[in-house]
């Protein structure tokens, strides 16, 4: 049966990859252009394109290195550029990129009003109030017709990952693999970082999204992703979850040893677990403890960022209960989705609050009938009859 299953899994990754650069080489390669950018950026902050390109290689070290300073660098860059030119629309974009990607959205939003007075492309300003509306739950309907739209214009993986994600966040399981998929095939670069990055949504997809979760095949994606870039945090802690759930610890705690130095808490607190298992109970309290410090010291800063992270730290090993459903409720109120809805549910059942669990759970009915409104909208009804057709021709071929 094992092997059966194993042939299974196989054939649902019967995808012809891409060929990248050697990820640690690619890394590396990041580090040295990040570090170039900033330089010129010192040398002259209001340099074309040189703030904007910093936010995106930032973004990269903290989403595949867990870097999580790359933050605080953001902040001093956001700074320091908005001294060069408080009133140009190219700072108030950086800001609200930058806003955004800590989930400070209100901010974000204000930070785009300015930027449209200031003269900033409407394109760009709508690709971001984008973002915006699918990570908060809102006009989701909308929000599905115009990454439909966009996705078919461009077939750009940029483009097509989002619409897999919203697909996920639908439900439209079938849907979105077969759209991170369709990314894979049309991604023309060498840069293994976008294609770590899809194979990690179809293995958070299958691992996590659907009622069942099928782990062989997750576990695949996230090997995958591993494979393309070594240090790939997320992808590393994602697999070794799934290796605790076999009983495989051993495996699980080489996973992780790799990455314990990159300041993400969210290592310590998966090594603890493990370790824990392995009766290395000194080294396991040491590794939750730090794992302890390293979240305050990130809701200190970046509160709404990590909200929900905490609140899932502080349900398991951390073990604060209250402390869980003020995260989650902080979390829920900066984004009432229906994962957030349900997450704030469940640490309010934990925590004893009773009545607040009582209206949560009438809220979690109201955002999934809003969810199923969008899937059975017209233009959501015409992408997927579309999608399935397509499915079925790319079978045969």
């Amino acid at each position: 049966m094992a092997l059966i299953a194993d042939a299974a899994v196989a054939a649902n990754m019967m995808i012809e990859l891409a060929p990248a650069t050697n990820g640690e080489i690619a890394v590396i390669n990041l580090k040295s252009a990040l570090q170039a950018s900033w330089n010129r950026f010192l040398r002259d902050p209001q340099r074309a394109g040189v703030a904007e390109l910093i936010v995106e290689q930032e973004k990269q070290a903290a989403q595949y290195l867990g870097d999580l300073d790359a933050f605080g660098r953001l902040e001093t860059l956001v700074n320091q550029f908005s001294r060069a030119d408080a009133e140009s629309s190219r700072v108030a974009l950086v800001q609200a990129q930058i806003a955004s990607m800590t989930h400070r959205f209100a901010e974000a939003r204000d930070q785009l009003a300015n930027a449209e007075s200031l003269g900033a492309p409407s394109e760009t300003i709508g690709r971001l109030s984008l973002s915006i509306d699918q990570a908060c739950g809102t006009h989701l309907d909308s929000v599905l017709e115009k990454r439909r739209r966009i996705s078919a214009e461009s077939e750009r993986l940029e483009d097509l990952v989002p619409l897999g994600s919203l697909l996920g966040d639908l439900r439209e399981f079938a849907a979105a693999d077969r759209t991170y998929r369709r990314a894979l095939q049309v991604y023309p670069d060498v840069s293994p970082f976008a294609v770590a990055w899809v194979c990690f949504q179809l293995g958070a997809l299958w691992g996590e999204l659907i009622p069942e979760p099928e782990l062989g095949r997750a576990a695949q994606w996230y090997r995958k992703a591993i494979d393309y870039v070594p240090c790939y945090v997320k992808a590393r802690v994602h697999l070794s979850e799934i290796y605790c759930s076999e009983g495989r610890y051993e495996d699980a705690h080489a996973l992780l040893l790799v990455v314990a130095s990159s300041g993400d808490p969210e290592v310590n607190w998966r090594l603890s677990e493990v370790l824990r298992v392995l009766q290395q109970t000194e080294e396991s309290e040491a590794q939750l403890q730090a794992a302890h410090s390293g979240f305050e010291a990130l809701l200190a800063r970046y509160p709404l960022a990590f909200a929900d992270h905490g609140a899932e730290f502080y349900s398991g090993s951390g073990n604060d209960p209250v402390r869980a459903f003020e995260l989650a409720q902080l979390n829920f109120g900066n984004r009432p989705t229906l994962k957030a809805s349900e997450q704030a549910y469940a640490t309010a059942l934990a925590a004893g609050k009773f009545d607040v669990a009582t209206q949560l759970y009438a809220f979690i009915g109201e955002c999934a009938s809003k969810l199923d409104a969008a899937r059975k909208s017209d233009g959501a009804r015409d992408f997927m009859n579309h999608s399935d057709a397509k499915g079925q021709t790319d079978a045969r071929t």
